[in-house]
């Protein structure tokens, strides 16, 4: 299994490299956040840790756990220095798995570490069966769906678990916050944007035309819906 390790400070970085290692992960290391997280699309991981810096302001660290959210579902730990109760909810709220505070016991993260990697290992895919509806087939093995004859497209896991939520409730709406819980694994109050996003993309792949919709359709204030028309 695949790490990320986000982190600036060489001594600290060399503490999570070992926990990590000794919880069974490899471990890719960066103190580029923007350029990391951009490459999660073309190279999943199956667990991030993110060290926050001192002195780095609240808002940037919910604006930064957003915006890998937006990228990946995979278990998120974070490093920080002392904060308040209601920062701590806060970036729980936003989808952290795990807030960690400095100073810390390694004994206690490794152990908390490994929790978080066996639920990361999941169901495998390829015990999902392959689903078909009218044109659009989706391939678990693969990840990848299908259109009619066309090539198959390559998902990726979020792009993969919106459209098997939707699939499985073809027909139904499935609303907003129930896909969060469903793709992302926690409570989706308040995170229409990132739905909204990956909606974008998976349209983009799925869609003969992403600006009118045939396939994944908007039902407003409410969700989204899989339907099949008849006449593709």
């Amino acid at each position: 299994m695949q790490g990320l390790l986000l982190v600036q400070d060489p001594d600290e970085a060399a503490v999570l490299t070992l926990a990590l290692q000794r919880v069974g992960l490899t471990i890719s290391r960066s103190v580029n956040f923007d350029g990391a997280i951009d490459t999660i699309p073309r190279k999943p991981v199956d667990l991030i840790v993110f060290a926050i810096e001192a002195g780095i302001p609240g808002a940037s660290s919910l604006a930064r756990v957003r915006r890998l959210r937006g990228q990946t579902a995979v278990p998120l730990v974070m490093i920080v220095d002392l904060i308040s109760e209601g920062e701590h909810i806060a970036l729980l709220d936003a989808g952290a798995d795990l807030v960690v505070i400095r100073p810390f016991s390694t004994r206690l993260l490794m152990a908390q570490l490994r929790i978080l990697v066996r639920r990361a290992k999941g169901v495998p895919l390829f015990t999902i069966p392959t689903m078909s509806m009218g044109t659009v087939t989706l391939d678990p093995g693969t990840r990848a769906v299908q259109l009619g004859d066309a090539p198959p497209k390559r998902l990726t896991h979020l792009e993969f678990r919106l459209l098997y939520t939707l699939m499985i409730n073809a027909e139904h709406v499935v609303p907003t916050e129930r896909l969060v819980e469903h793709i992302w694994g926690y409570d989706g109050e308040g995170d229409r944007d990132l739905v909204r996003g990956l909606v974008r993309r998976l349209r983009a792949k799925i869609e003969p035309d992403s600006r009118h919709p045939r396939y994944i359709l908007t039902e407003s204030g409410i969700g989204y819906v899989f339907t099949c028309p008849l006449d593709i």
